[in-house]
């Protein structure tokens, strides 16, 4: 990797952002966004679209999403992309800068949208060569920070980075879950029309267990038929079982699976004991695979973008998927009572479970594909024509 993209270079006439990484390195831009300063884990992200959602979503809690697609911003934003009011990536590190948008849904400009929200960009970046350390050296920790006077203590900031103590042991989810019992209202997006409305036939009841939910997930759960709660991450058994539910689902979220399960996982083992369907997406499968007795593992880049193909085993069939996780399920560690059912063909990494004897099952990957392909609709029909 070139030292002309991340190095201890002086500061560049007319910086006002900079990305500095816990072992020293700096990456010199244009800031945008908000002013100030963040430090997570350094991701990419290979979609070309979508990059709305991507920051909204909240599996992307600690994180500071590198783009690899340049044009970043060009469309700008509205009210009916975001995946969730709990906002995700606390930063972005783009290629090209933001241009006004240029798309008749845009209703402001994605500049102006992530300084409301509190979020750091920064423009001007080699993102290969970001890219690139990544994939050699694993995603690193870093601060990310804007100041339009281009003010920085890069000293502060590389002993900032380095005191942070990254996303292993690190549980996100019960900050970025809702707090409190919801009723979800609505199905899902379509042009012209917006959200569908909630239908108001009799249907299975489903309890989601939100651990960093992007709303679009409840959206096709209700599109497959499904009546929906959604209720925080840390609700007890006991009151999941008082609402009677047809089936369970557990929802994406960020962070270590591992520190999630202290509480997650007692509450899905009593699930399979009594049998109830579950489906698990993302952090929820990871969850499920350890309350069946399988272990997760952090990656060494993860798995972030809109373009992943994941074989299904059962038939060979070949699905273009939309991901971002840094934890698997590790498939070495599958009990006898756990099928694995789907892999990564980039890496051979566990992209699906189901449990033996039980209704349960579970996927890495994001078959609601908000943005992405749509290859994995059918799971959300498979759980709701369980609950019976």
């Amino acid at each position: 990797m070139a030292d002309a993209a991340l190095s201890h270079a002086p500061q560049p006439k007319g910086a006002t952002g900079v990305l500095v990484l816990a072992d020293g390195h700096v990456a010199w831009g244009r800031g945008f966004g908000a002013v100030g300063e963040a430090v997570g884990e350094v991701c990419f992200n290979t979609a070309m679209t979508g990059y709305q959602e991507v920051m909204t979503d909240p599996s992307y809690a600690a994180q500071i999403v590198t783009f690899t697609f340049p044009h970043i911003g060009n469309v700008g934003v509205n009210d009916e992309d975001c995946e969730s009011l709990v906002e995700g990536a606390v930063g972005c590190v783009v290629r090209e800068d933001v241009t006004a948008p240029s798309s008749f849904r845009a209703s402001g400009g994605f500049d102006d949208w992530l300084k409301a929200r509190g979020r750091i960009g920064l423009a001007g970046i080699d993102t290969r060569a970001l890219t690139r350390r990544i994939r050699l050296s694993g995603a690193p920790i870093a601060v990310i920070a804007h100041d339009p006077g281009g003010n920085f203590d890069i000293p502060a900031l590389v002993a900032r980075a380095r005191g942070w103590p990254g996303l292993e042991g690190m549980d996100l989810a019960r900050i970025v879950s809702r707090t409190a019992q919801e009723e979800w209202e609505g199905g899902v997006w379509s042009l012209g029309a917006g959200y569908a409305p909630s239908p108001d036939d009799p249907r299975p009841h489903v309890v989601a267990i939100d651990y960093g939910a992007k709303d679009n997930i409840f959206r096709n759960l209700v599109q497959a038929g499904a009546r929906v709660t959604v209720v925080p991450a840390q609700t007890p058994l006991d009151d999941i079982l008082a609402m009677e539910p047809a089936g369970v689902f557990l929802s994406n979220g960020p962070g270590d699976p591992a520190a999630t399960g202290v509480y997650a996982v007692p509450v899905i083992q009593g699930l399979l004991a009594r049998d109830v369907p579950i489906f698990g997406i993302c952090l929820g499968h990871q969850m499920l695979g350890i309350a069946a007795g399988a272990t997760t593992a952090k990656m060494h880049q993860g798995h972030r973008g809109a373009n992943h193909p994941v074989k299904r085993l059962s038939d060979g069939v070949v699905e273009i998927t939309s991901m971002n996780h840094g934890f698997a399920v590790d498939n070495a560690s599958l009990p006898d009572n756990v099928i694995e059912t789907h892999v990564s063909l980039f890496d051979g990494s566990n992209c699906g479970i189901a449990v033996r004897g039980k209704r349960a099952f579970g996927v890495q990957y994001h078959p609601e594909a908000s943005p992405g392909p749509q290859d994995s609709f059918y799971l959300f029909e498979r759980f709701v024509g369980m609950l019976g």
